[in-house]
Protein backbone atom coordinates (compact mmCIF):
# COMPACT_ATOMS: atom_id res chain seq x y z
CA UNK A 1 0.00 0.00 0.00
CA UNK A 2 2.64 2.47 0.82
CA UNK A 3 4.46 1.76 -2.63
CA UNK A 4 1.26 2.34 -4.06
CA UNK A 5 0.44 5.71 -2.74
CA UNK A 6 3.98 7.30 -3.16
CA UNK A 7 3.63 5.60 -7.03
CA UNK A 8 0.17 8.21 -6.93
CA UNK A 9 2.47 10.71 -5.51
CA UNK A 10 5.20 10.76 -8.09
CA UNK A 11 2.30 10.37 -10.79
CA UNK A 12 0.49 13.59 -9.31
CA UNK A 13 3.65 15.90 -9.25
CA UNK A 14 5.07 14.69 -12.73
CA UNK A 15 1.78 15.84 -14.29
CA UNK A 16 1.07 19.18 -14.82
CA UNK A 17 -2.60 19.63 -15.07
CA UNK A 18 -3.15 17.46 -11.76
CA UNK A 19 -0.01 19.09 -10.22
CA UNK A 20 -1.66 22.36 -10.61
CA UNK A 21 -4.99 21.50 -9.10
CA UNK A 22 -3.02 21.34 -5.91
CA UNK A 23 -1.46 24.54 -5.94
CA UNK A 24 -1.60 26.77 -2.74
CA UNK A 25 -4.56 28.58 -2.44
CA UNK A 26 -3.83 32.18 -0.70
CA UNK A 27 -7.13 33.66 -1.13
CA UNK A 28 -6.33 36.58 -2.89
CA UNK A 29 -3.52 38.02 -0.79
CA UNK A 30 -2.19 41.57 -1.84
CA UNK A 31 1.41 41.07 -2.56
CA UNK A 32 3.56 44.18 -2.77
CA UNK A 33 6.19 44.21 -5.34
CA UNK A 34 9.38 46.14 -5.99
CA UNK A 35 9.68 47.01 -9.68
CA UNK A 36 12.19 49.30 -11.70
CA UNK A 37 10.52 49.14 -15.19
CA UNK A 38 13.52 49.98 -16.78
CA UNK A 39 14.46 46.60 -18.24
CA UNK A 40 13.09 45.39 -21.76
CA UNK A 41 11.48 43.06 -22.41
CA UNK A 42 11.38 41.84 -18.39
CA UNK A 43 9.41 45.04 -17.32
CA UNK A 44 9.64 48.75 -18.80
CA UNK A 45 6.78 51.37 -19.62
CA UNK A 46 5.58 51.56 -23.12
CA UNK A 47 6.46 54.30 -24.58
CA UNK A 48 3.01 54.02 -26.75
CA UNK A 49 0.69 54.07 -23.69
CA UNK A 50 3.03 54.75 -20.54
CA UNK A 51 1.95 51.58 -19.16
CA UNK A 52 4.01 49.03 -17.56
CA UNK A 53 4.45 45.89 -19.29
CA UNK A 54 7.06 43.37 -19.81
CA UNK A 55 7.72 39.40 -19.53
CA UNK A 56 7.56 39.69 -15.49
CA UNK A 57 4.12 41.71 -15.04
CA UNK A 58 2.73 38.90 -17.49
CA UNK A 59 4.35 36.21 -15.50
CA UNK A 60 3.24 37.62 -12.39
CA UNK A 61 -0.10 37.64 -13.47
CA UNK A 62 0.07 33.90 -14.63
CA UNK A 63 1.53 33.26 -11.39
CA UNK A 64 -1.48 35.26 -9.72
CA UNK A 65 -3.89 33.30 -10.86
CA UNK A 66 -2.53 30.11 -10.01
CA UNK A 67 -1.44 30.49 -6.68
CA UNK A 68 -3.99 33.37 -5.49
CA UNK A 69 -2.23 36.71 -4.00
CA UNK A 70 -3.32 40.12 -6.06
CA UNK A 71 -0.10 41.93 -7.05
CA UNK A 72 -0.02 45.20 -6.06
CA UNK A 73 3.44 47.18 -8.57
CA UNK A 74 5.61 49.83 -6.54
CA UNK A 75 8.69 51.59 -8.59
CA UNK A 76 11.88 51.77 -6.61
CA UNK A 77 15.18 52.42 -8.21
CA UNK A 78 17.82 49.06 -8.98
CA UNK A 79 20.42 50.48 -6.01
CA UNK A 80 17.63 50.44 -3.34
CA UNK A 81 15.27 47.47 -4.62
CA UNK A 82 17.15 44.90 -2.87
CA UNK A 83 18.05 46.85 0.67
CA UNK A 84 14.15 47.61 0.59
CA UNK A 85 12.93 44.11 0.37
CA UNK A 86 15.30 42.58 2.12
CA UNK A 87 13.97 45.12 5.57
CA UNK A 88 10.71 43.84 4.47
CA UNK A 89 9.20 47.12 2.86
CA UNK A 90 8.49 45.04 -0.04
CA UNK A 91 6.90 41.82 -0.23
CA UNK A 92 8.63 41.10 -3.26
CA UNK A 93 10.89 42.38 -5.60
CA UNK A 94 11.60 41.83 -9.75
CA UNK A 95 13.65 44.02 -12.09
CA UNK A 96 15.75 40.37 -14.14
CA UNK A 97 17.68 40.01 -10.99
CA UNK A 98 20.26 37.67 -11.14
CA UNK A 99 20.95 34.47 -8.24
CA UNK A 100 23.95 35.82 -6.37
CA UNK A 101 25.34 33.80 -3.51
CA UNK A 102 26.14 37.64 -1.99
CA UNK A 103 22.84 38.99 -2.31
CA UNK A 104 21.47 35.68 -0.85
CA UNK A 105 22.70 36.90 2.35
CA UNK A 106 20.23 39.59 2.39
CA UNK A 107 17.18 38.72 0.19
CA UNK A 108 15.68 34.82 -0.47
CA UNK A 109 15.94 33.91 -4.23
CA UNK A 110 13.10 31.86 -6.24
CA UNK A 111 13.79 29.21 -7.95
CA UNK A 112 15.06 30.50 -11.48
CA UNK A 113 12.42 31.62 -13.58
CA UNK A 114 15.21 32.01 -16.97
CA UNK A 115 18.64 32.24 -18.12
CA UNK A 116 20.65 34.38 -19.74
CA UNK A 117 23.95 34.90 -20.87
CA UNK A 118 25.93 38.64 -20.62
CA UNK A 119 26.52 40.34 -24.27
CA UNK A 120 28.09 43.51 -25.36
CA UNK A 121 25.37 46.17 -26.97
CA UNK A 122 27.09 48.93 -28.66
CA UNK A 123 25.70 51.27 -31.32
CA UNK A 124 25.13 50.12 -34.91
CA UNK A 125 27.90 52.32 -36.29
CA UNK A 126 30.05 51.22 -34.09
CA UNK A 127 33.55 50.13 -35.64
CA UNK A 128 36.75 50.52 -32.85
CA UNK A 129 36.14 47.50 -31.36
CA UNK A 130 34.92 44.44 -31.21
CA UNK A 131 35.39 42.42 -28.59
CA UNK A 132 36.09 42.98 -25.11
CA UNK A 133 40.06 42.98 -25.22
CA UNK A 134 39.13 45.58 -28.11
CA UNK A 135 37.46 48.04 -25.90
CA UNK A 136 39.54 47.60 -22.57
CA UNK A 137 42.49 48.50 -24.85
CA UNK A 138 41.19 51.54 -25.83
CA UNK A 139 41.39 54.15 -22.62
CA UNK A 140 39.32 56.36 -24.27
CA UNK A 141 36.21 53.97 -24.58
CA UNK A 142 33.30 54.00 -21.85
CA UNK A 143 31.05 51.90 -20.47
CA UNK A 144 27.61 52.34 -18.46
CA UNK A 145 27.05 50.25 -15.75
CA UNK A 146 24.78 50.36 -12.42
CA UNK A 147 26.28 49.82 -9.49
CA UNK A 148 26.29 46.28 -7.64
CA UNK A 149 24.72 44.73 -10.55
CA UNK A 150 26.17 42.24 -12.67
CA UNK A 151 26.95 43.67 -15.97
CA UNK A 152 28.74 46.42 -13.60
CA UNK A 153 30.63 43.56 -11.99
CA UNK A 154 31.33 41.82 -15.02
CA UNK A 155 32.55 45.01 -16.59
CA UNK A 156 34.91 45.48 -13.78
CA UNK A 157 36.63 41.69 -13.46
CA UNK A 158 36.07 40.21 -16.98
CA UNK A 159 36.17 43.43 -19.29
CA UNK A 160 38.97 45.85 -17.28
CA UNK A 161 41.27 45.86 -14.81
CA UNK A 162 39.46 44.98 -11.47
CA UNK A 163 39.23 48.20 -10.07
CA UNK A 164 35.76 49.10 -8.94
CA UNK A 165 36.19 52.83 -9.33
CA UNK A 166 37.67 52.54 -12.82
CA UNK A 167 36.78 56.26 -14.43
CA UNK A 168 36.09 54.60 -17.97
CA UNK A 169 32.87 53.01 -15.92
CA UNK A 170 30.06 55.46 -15.96
CA UNK A 171 27.46 54.78 -13.42
CA UNK A 172 23.84 55.63 -14.09
CA UNK A 173 20.63 54.88 -11.61
CA UNK A 174 18.78 53.17 -14.49
CA UNK A 175 19.75 50.25 -17.10
CA UNK A 176 17.72 52.34 -19.63
CA UNK A 177 19.46 55.51 -18.37
CA UNK A 178 22.91 53.64 -19.32
CA UNK A 179 21.27 52.88 -23.19
CA UNK A 180 20.05 56.09 -23.38
CA UNK A 181 23.55 57.38 -22.66
CA UNK A 182 25.05 55.01 -25.07
CA UNK A 183 22.81 55.99 -28.12
CA UNK A 184 23.53 59.77 -27.57
CA UNK A 185 27.74 59.25 -27.50
CA UNK A 186 28.45 59.54 -23.93
CA UNK A 187 29.24 55.92 -23.62
CA UNK A 188 30.44 53.25 -26.10
CA UNK A 189 29.49 50.20 -24.61
CA UNK A 190 26.90 48.46 -22.20
CA UNK A 191 26.87 44.98 -20.98
CA UNK A 192 23.36 43.70 -20.13
CA UNK A 193 21.67 39.90 -20.15
CA UNK A 194 21.09 38.71 -23.83
CA UNK A 195 17.14 38.96 -23.27
CA UNK A 196 17.05 42.06 -22.60
CA UNK A 197 19.56 43.44 -24.98
CA UNK A 198 18.05 41.57 -28.24
CA UNK A 199 14.77 43.77 -27.46
CA UNK A 200 16.73 46.61 -27.49
CA UNK A 201 18.20 45.81 -30.56
CA UNK A 202 15.23 44.84 -32.29
CA UNK A 203 13.72 47.78 -31.32
CA UNK A 204 16.54 50.06 -32.14
CA UNK A 205 15.97 50.18 -36.10
CA UNK A 206 19.56 49.56 -36.51
CA UNK A 207 20.68 51.96 -34.25
CA UNK A 208 22.09 49.58 -31.66
CA UNK A 209 23.87 46.24 -32.05
CA UNK A 210 25.40 43.22 -30.51
CA UNK A 211 29.27 42.47 -30.56
CA UNK A 212 31.43 39.93 -29.37
CA UNK A 213 31.05 36.42 -27.82
CA UNK A 214 28.80 35.90 -24.95
CA UNK A 215 30.56 36.36 -21.49
CA UNK A 216 28.95 33.61 -19.12
CA UNK A 217 25.20 32.54 -18.19
CA UNK A 218 22.88 33.83 -15.58
CA UNK A 219 20.02 33.47 -13.50
CA UNK A 220 16.86 35.19 -13.32
CA UNK A 221 14.82 35.20 -9.93
CA UNK A 222 12.44 37.02 -8.03
CA UNK A 223 13.45 38.12 -4.05
CA UNK A 224 11.68 38.16 -1.07
CA UNK A 225 12.57 38.84 2.72
CA UNK A 226 14.61 36.78 4.08
CA UNK A 227 12.44 33.81 5.47
CA UNK A 228 9.27 34.82 3.14
CA UNK A 229 6.15 32.09 3.55
CA UNK A 230 5.81 33.56 -0.63
CA UNK A 231 8.81 31.56 -1.72
CA UNK A 232 6.89 27.92 -1.10
CA UNK A 233 4.23 28.67 -3.02
CA UNK A 234 5.24 31.18 -6.26
CA UNK A 235 8.05 28.30 -6.69
CA UNK A 236 5.54 25.54 -7.00
CA UNK A 237 3.73 28.40 -9.99
CA UNK A 238 6.77 28.65 -11.60
CA UNK A 239 7.78 24.65 -12.04
CA UNK A 240 3.94 24.23 -13.35
CA UNK A 241 4.67 27.14 -15.88
CA UNK A 242 7.68 24.95 -16.64
CA UNK A 243 6.01 22.15 -16.82
CA UNK A 244 3.35 23.20 -19.20
CA UNK A 245 5.01 25.47 -21.52
CA UNK A 246 3.94 29.01 -20.05
CA UNK A 247 7.33 30.47 -19.73
CA UNK A 248 7.94 29.07 -23.28
CA UNK A 249 5.13 31.19 -23.98
CA UNK A 250 6.36 34.35 -22.96
CA UNK A 251 9.62 34.18 -24.29
CA UNK A 252 7.83 33.37 -27.45
CA UNK A 253 5.63 36.79 -27.12
CA UNK A 254 8.49 39.12 -25.03
CA UNK A 255 11.36 38.02 -27.32
CA UNK A 256 10.45 37.14 -30.56
CA UNK A 257 6.69 38.46 -31.10
CA UNK A 258 6.79 41.74 -29.81
CA UNK A 259 7.63 45.19 -31.21
CA UNK A 260 8.32 47.94 -29.27
CA UNK A 261 6.29 50.94 -29.74
CA UNK A 262 4.19 49.25 -32.07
Amino acid sequence: MNRLIAALAACLCAHPVLAESHMPDLGGREVVIAVENAYPPLQFVDPATGKAIGWEYDALTEIAARIGITPVYEAISWDAMIPAVSDGQFDMGMTGITIREDRAEMVDFSDAYMRSEMVMLVRGDEERFSDAAGFAADPDLLMAAQPGTTPFYVGVYEVLDGDEANPRIKLFETFGAGVQALRTGDVDLVLTDGTAGAGYVEASDGALKIVGETMGTEDFGFIFPKGSELVAPINAAIAAMKADGTLDALNRTWFLDYKMGE
